[in-house]
């Protein structure tokens, strides 16, 4: 095997691409194997409702073998084929071969998405604590009850703003939609977030302030339209493989620059990795700029659509490469180099980031950054161009546009009275029942439990209690609490476990409506399996809860996803992310997926075609019609190594087949075996020879907030003075500071002081 620094890179490299052949081979294979064996389905897939007065779910599957899903992991939004049994029960899948985003390739979680439905551990019944502290099966009328009760019972005593709800980024907008109107319009609260805070708020914020409206303008057939493309904190290889694979078909031969402080696989797999020194992302960003405009580089054309560029060429004298070379770990040379690469003229550059960015604290200036190039050179709006965020969950933009958190549904604004007298007519809601106040962001909402204003939690599809950033404070956050509801499909997540009520949801597989990617693409996600015992989709459960609190006659018309679906395309109309010309769930399947904007044939717009991007005229979403140039001088970093605390501790993700909490990954036997099953740290060889650290010894791992074990693996690929821990195990964000992006509240994950010691015997 290789040895030599250049040369085991290469090889590793070799192996990457080696893996995808592998891969879609296998597709191919298990696709064929699956047309010859499976079984013509004999009736319609029906859950029925049981008895809660909401009528009977109509089946959205037509007599056939397979039925098509969007994958409910991450946000590529992959379709699946799902192969039936006789009774219409899903029993196996494959990637569609025809739809435009994996072109028939799946990774290791799209392969096993039916194994977490299997799980001997499903929330069945609903689960009531006790006098004596212990979880017991009630029924959903006694739940309803409680609910209801103790959730009225503090508003009456400590007002609206006393109860929150923090929600996710994996269900369909259709449940987003209602769970929001339901929440700030029926039952009158106003505090709640969503988990997409935690992945994707930067880039809502910093498209937001740039264009005018969260509008990320990419299409997937940009990877393959670039003659550069480069990836700033982001490791498609592991974190979007399918991605990676557009990439690799890119006839181009494209330039590939990963910007990362590890030698990640994408990095290894690219033309020129940039090693940066973790948080140099900003200043290098300003240097690049700087050298560009100091050439005069830059596209004249772009920039009479924009404003803002002379204040922010007097902002940039002070970037040098000179000036930024030792922020960045980077010579002056290479910063020279890269800024050239990226201002070719006639050449379509790319630029690309995921949560390298977002998850930082000074992420949204870092997004904008990547704006400001790409305006200044006239990447964007063009084939293989553009700055495009890659979106974490699958739902994450449904959840930026219609959730009802941050914007009014719809990608409306609460603060515009125009707006809410728009919603109020559209949904047949009472207008003073929108509010015209914003609500808290996660981070505040957790602050408002920890002092006491907040006195109720309903955490709805998330898992907190492992994710939310330095974990362990939400320990003591738990004891403020006066009731803390958990609806999940399972139910032991560590927030299930510390819940006075869990109701019991169904998952991915087991409900329909509607998912968007991040290339802005709609597709739908069938019910293939019958819930297990009394579990509900969440849809069905808002709507129990909204006819037990006496607001049901408000939300009459919600009577399936698809109707739900239909009273929020319309809602749409003359908004950037219009949808009106959706007739259907049925269109949305046939068209492969539909990317908004897509506004009526009546609004005199041709139907578009179904790879686009957006700003090909020029025109931004702005009152003036201009982007805007965007920048303030990088921060400190909040909490740099030190004497106590030597190691800087970078987090992300740890294999293709993890996911998040491993709330569903871990149910899959074959997930389990691709990839360790307990906590381990990347180090460079010559730290551990410096502390007598052995290759998978345990060591202990300790931050100001917390500790954990974990085992060693040696890893070049780790700059000195840095570990790297994935980010899915538990223990892991008992160590991550609590800072966040002034701008967009996203908490900073990506970087803290830590030390390692051996454990005592």
């Amino acid at each position: 095997m290789p040895c030599g620094g250049g040369d085991w890179i290469r090889f590793l490299a070799r192996g990457v691409l080696a893996f995808g052949r592998v891969l879609r081979f296998f597709h191919l294979m298990f696709t064929r194997f699956l047309k010859q064996h499976t079984g013509p389905l004999t009736r319609d897939l029906v859950q029925e409702p049981g008895n809660f007065g909401l009528g009977k779910v109509p089946s959205r599957l037509k007599p056939s073998s397979t039925a098509t899903s969007i994958c409910g992991y991450c946000a590529t939004g992959c379709q699946l084929k799902i192969h039936l049994d006789e009774d219409g029960n899903a029993i196996n899948l494959s990637p569609q071969a025809g739809y435009p985003v994996n072109l028939g390739m799946a990774c290791p979680k799209g392969w096993q998405a039916l194994d977490p439905l299997d799980s001997p551990d499903r929330a069945t019944m609903p689960l009531l604590r006790n006098a004596s502290g212990k979880m017991v099966e009630t029924d959903w009328t006694t739940a309803m009850e409680i609910f209801t009760t103790r959730l009225k019972a503090i508003r009456e005593e400590h007002g609206r703003e006393a109860v929150a709800f923090l929600s996710t980024g994996q269900i369909p907008f259709e449940e987003m939609a209602l769970l929001g109107c339901l929440f700030k319009f029926g039952m009158g609260f106003l505090h709640c977030d969503a988990n997409t805070r935690q992945c994707m708020a930067t880039a809502v914020t910093a498209y937001k302030e740039s264009f005018g409206f969260d509008a990320p303008p990419a299409t997937y057939a940009d990877f393959e339209e670039s003659d550069v493309i480069v990836l700033i904190g982001a490791n498609l290889c592991i974190a979007h493989p399918i991605l990676w694979q557009r990439v690799m078909r890119n006839p181009r031969s494209p330039k590939i620059i990963v910007i990362d402080p590890r030698a990640t696989e994408t990095a290894q797999a690219a033309t020129q990795h940039v090693a940066l020194k973790p948080k140099g992302d900003l200043p290098l960003l300003y240097a690049l700029a700087h050298c560009i405009l100091r050439d005069g580089r830059v596209d004249r054309k772009s920039l009479t659509h924009t404003e803002g560029i002379e204040d922010f060429s007097e902002f940039l004298k002070d970037y040098s490469p000179a000036a930024v070379a030792e922020m960045t770990g980077q010579t002056v040379e290479i910063i020279e180099s890269l800024a050239l690469t990226v201002s070719e003229p006639n050449k379509r550059v790319s630029w690309w980031w995921t949560m390298g960015v977002n998850q930082s604290h000074e992420g949204v200036r870092t997004a904008q950054a990547i704006i400001n190039l790409c305006l200044m050179t006239g990447n964007i709006g063009k084939p293989g161009t553009g700055p495009n965020s890659i979106t974490g969950q699958c739902n994450a933009m449904g959840s930026r546009l219609f959730s009802n958190t941050t914007s009014l549904v719809g990608g409306h604004d609460f603060a515009d009275a125009a707006h809410r007298e728009k919603v109020a007519a559209g949904l047949g809601i009472p207008l003073e029942k929108i509010p015209c106040d914003s609500s808290l962001a996660y981070d505040q909402i957790l602050a408002a439990a920890e002092s006491g204003k907040i006195k109720a939690l309903w955490i709805v599809a998330t898992n907190p209690f492992h994710s939310w950033i330095d974990s362990g404070r939400l320990a003591a956050l738990r004891e403020k609490l006066e009731f803390l509801v958990v609806q999940d499909m399972y139910h032991n997540t560590e927030s299930a476990q510390v819940a006075d009520l869990v109701l019991p949801a169904a998952g991915w597989g087991e409900k329909e409506g509607c998912f968007i990617n991040s290339e802005r693409r709609i597709g739908t996600l069938k019910s293939v399996r019958k819930a297990p015992g009394q579990a509900l989709s969440d849809f069905r459960i808002f709507r129990l809860i909204a006819n037990a609190w006496g607001c049901g006659d408000m939300f009459a018309k919600w009577t399936t996803p698809e109707a739900a679906f239909q009273l929020i395309r319309d809602l749409t109309m003359n908004r950037p992310c219009d949808i009106t010309g959706i007739e259907s769930y049925e269109m949305i399947d046939r068209l492969g997926g539909i990317q908004w904007p897509f506004p009526s044939r009546s609004a005199g717009v041709s139907p578009p075609c179904s790879e686009r991007r957006l700003f090909e005229n020029g025109i931004y979403y702005t009152s003036n019609g201009k982007a805007k140039f965007l920048f303030s001088p990088p921060e400190r970093m909040p909490e740099p190594p030190d004497f106590k605390f030597p190691f800087l501790m970078l987090t992300g993700r740890g294999t293709s087949s993890q996911w998040h909490t491993q709330t569903r990954t871990a149910k899959s036997d074959i997930l389990r075996k691709l990839y360790p099953e307990n906590a381990y740290l990347e180090i460079h060889p010559a730290d551990a020879r410096s502390y007598g650290f052995k290759e998978g010894e345990k060591v202990l791992v300790r931050s100001r907030r917390g500790e954990m074990t974990a085992s060693v693996y040696l890893a070049p690929t780790v700059q000195r003075g840095h570990i790297f821990i994935p980010m899915h195990y538990p223990e892991v964000n008992h160590l991550t500071h609590s800072s966040f992006d002034p701008h967009s509240r996203q908490p900073n994950y990506k970087a803290c002081a830590v030390a390692l010691a051996k454990l005592s015997h």
